[in-house]
């Protein structure tokens, strides 16, 4: 019989199934198969008594995929897991060796950078064993999320009303909230610049004051500053120029955060988006020759590049601008980055996006641009600028201006299009030289307040702080906007940029969660857990030990929020109810504030807020997997959770969730056990299945 390979992804196994032929059957577990139990003591599926053994059970959607799955694996020679390059692909491949009933020592994991023929070939030639410490790594993080998620989340509903908590999500949060209150506590300080026009020879520029009597200017009133400009009024003598040159050395190549920020600030991608996008070109793309991994896995904290690549691109390098175009730049990863896999590079640079560009959509096309611009970038010589620093001084009054020239554009020439940079272009002047100024006035400002947090400032401040881990900031900005938590809006009328706002309800959940568990949500303590994880993902740290660190912490803040936190009742709207008298009260549910009846349930009576809209759905730009001609939609549900569905709906049922994984409705779980009761039962075989392990002995 034919090996069988599990992957994870159905583009995936298409790509995979290419390279590997007749010999492989390669098919998909669409995502992980089963979860933590939601039965037994507090619904965690976790026996704390017991050294917090988990109970796991397969996902109800999964149920079919999972018996498919054990078929094809007693009719084969041998089974290969070839899931996800990171803790979470370990992980899926080890419940699938569970539920399969594989060998645990079996060697037959096998685990590629990148989906190309060479990439795939060689890893198949080096299958090993499952990591049970990355296994447990991810283990420990689940548990540690479902019992901060479930207790937490139940406190604050109970108490606030707020939908959930979580040990990552909520320090995120509590970062946008924390800034908000900066900017409200903020006190504007006024100051004054005096700002001066200069032209010779038909070229203008602008110089400010910089100095007064050799001391830096500071006029903090508008007297100073009059005082200021009027002694500046007159002639002014070119008292100093400075002639510098500099260089600017290419940005790394991208890693999962700044892949992130670069797109939200460059393409205006949302880091989900980005993550989707990254995901499909990672997995494989058909570019007239069958589907073709285009870049390599997308979840990285390691700014390193293969031996192979480097030479490449500095082959074509070379090539195409020329041998001073070719750096010798080393990339250096950050102290706690995990060096489990290379920076995102493109597999091929045969795959130059032009070239490719008919067979790539839109989003895809830019993104896979960006990565392997900047990747080759970062393989070239520096920029050089000549600058220029220019002095003007009058009656001990300094104005300065700089201006600077492009002399060697080096890796600008691959990755301009993303980097701003202008020349400030000065006329020819020299020292003793007298000039008068066009115009001279002063300006009035104040300070200004910290800015609110963009998407990619904020994966920024997650990344610095060592709060959660690449792969997972997508979710967590998703989770605190579900949550309705924080909102994503303009920062202004004319503002195109995008910044958050915490809204009342995540405003209140940070301060209930500060004031009874602010020594475990914090930054310092998160990244602390982090660090945890991956002491025990290198296998320097016991995961229950980790748990019960924590339990022990966790437990008495429980408590004491559980006696001491004030239950917050519903705000009043001054008005009866119309059916029963009682006072009516506002409300929140899945799609907003609404007024209801403060004697529910009892009483049912609701009504709707004056110009409350209904969210509307939010087009994706992806076909749906299905049907292949609707368009998947992003709907709210009336849970208030968020999910894709396609656009054909009900002629389509197609359903996922956030992460990509497929949903099937109740409606259709019960139709398909109706139809299943129907059919003859089937008579069950015995068949032993060989492994990958039992070859290589």
């Amino acid at each position: 019989m034919k090996n069988l390979v599990i992957v994870e992804s159905p583009s995936k196994s298409k790509t995979i199934q290419k390279y590997l032929g007749k010999d492989y059957e390669v098919v998909s577990s669409k995502g992980h198969i089963r979860d933590l139990a939601i039965k037994g003591k507090d619904g965690l599926g976790v026996d704390v008594e017991d050294n917090f053994r988990p109970t796991y059970v397969v996902s109800p959607d999964k149920n079919s995929t999972v018996n498919e799955l054990k078929k094809l694996a007693r009719k084969s020679d041998s089974v290969y897991l070839a899931t996800d390059p990171d803790r979470e692909g370990e992980a899926i491949s080890w419940h699938l060796s569970q539920e399969l009933g594989l060998d645990e020592n079996a060697v037959d994991r096998v685990t590629f950078n990148e989906i190309t023929r060479d990439a795939v070939h060689q890893a198949f030639e080096h299958p090993r064993a499952i990591d049970m410490d990355l296994v447990h790594s991810q283990e420990t993080r689940r548990i540690l999320d479902r019992i901060i998620g479930f207790k937490l989340s139940k406190l604050l509903h109970n108490k606030i009303k707020s939908k959930s908590a979580g040990r990552v999500q909520s320090v995120a949060l509590k970062l946008i909230v924390e800034r908000e209150k900066e900017i409200k506590a903020f006190v504007p300080v006024e100051y004054w610049t005096i700002d001066a026009r200069f032209c010779k020879d038909g070229t203008g520029f602008n110089a400010s004051l910089a100095k007064i009597n050799g001391e830096k200017a500071e006029l903090h009133s508008e007297k100073e500053a009059m005082e200021a400009f009027q002694a500046c009024q007159g002639e002014f003598e070119i008292s100093a120029i400075k002639e510098t040159s500099k260089s600017t050395a290419p940005f790394k190549p991208f890693i999962t955060s700044t892949l992130q920020q670069e797109a939200s600030n460059k393409l205006n991608f949302s880091a989900r988006r980005t993550m989707t996008i990254a995901q499909r070109l990672y997995e494989g793309v058909d570019i007239g020759n069958g589907e073709e991994g285009l870049i390599t896995y997308m979840r990285t904290d390691s700014t390193r590049l293969s031996d192979l690549y480097i030479k490449a691109a500095g082959e074509l390098i070379e090539t195409t601008y020329g041998k001073n175009y070719r750096g010798s730049y080393k990339v250096k990863n950050d102290a706690n980055a995990q060096d489990a896999h290379e920076a995102i590079r493109p597999t091929s640079l045969d795959n130059d996006p032009e070239k490719i560009k008919p067979y790539l959509t839109s989003e895809q096309y830019r993104l896979y641009k960006m990565i392997y611009a900047r990747a080759l970038a970062s393989q070239m010589a520096p920029a050089r600028y000549a600058g220029k620093s220019i002095t003007l001084s009058r009656s001990g009054y300094d104005f300065t201006t700089s201006g600077s020239t492009l002399v060697f554009d080096g890796w600008l020439k691959v990755y301009g299009d993303y980097y701003s940079s202008k020349d400030t272009l000065l006329p020819m002047l020299k020292e003793g030289e007298k000039l008068v100024p066009e115009e001279i006035k002063p300006n009035q400002h104040f300070t200004e307040p910290p800015a609110r947090y963009t998407e990619a400032r904020l994966i920024k401040v997650l990344e610095e702080q060592g709060v959660g881990r690449p792969s997972t900031y997508a979710m967590i900005i998703e989770t605190i906007q579900n949550r309705n938590y924080v909102k994503l809006e303009n920062s202004t009328e004319k503002s195109k940029t995008k910044v958050f706002f915490p809204t009342e309800q995540g405003i209140l959940t940070t301060e209930k969660l500060d004031e009874f568990f602010s020594s475990i949500i914090n930054v310092k303590y998160t990244a602390e857990m982090e660090s945890d994880l991956d002491r025990i993902a290198e296998g320097q740290e016991d995961e229950t030990a980790t748990l019960k660190r924590f339990w022990e912490k966790f437990v008495p803040l429980l408590d004491s929020a559980y006696e001491n936190m004030e239950k917050i009742k519903p705000e009043e709207t001054g008005d009866l109810c119309p059916e029963c008298g009682k006072p009516l009260v506002y409300r929140t549910g899945p799609y907003g504030k609404f007024i209801s009846c403060s004697g529910f349930p009892s009483c049912h009576y609701k009504a709707q807020l004056e110009g409350r809209e209904k969210e509307k759905p939010e087009p994706t730009g992806r076909s749906c997997p299905e049907c292949g001609e609707g368009e998947l939609l992003k709907r709210k549900s009336r849970y208030g959770t968020y999910f894709y569905g396609c656009s054909r709906f009900p002629k389509c049922h197609y359903m996922e969730n956030l992460n990509g994984e497929k949903i099937v409705s109740k409606k259709d779980r019960t139709a398909r056990k109706t139809s299943a009761a129907k059919k003859p039962a089937a008579k069950k075989t015995a068949s032993r299945r060989k492994t990958a392990a039992s070859d290589t002995k």
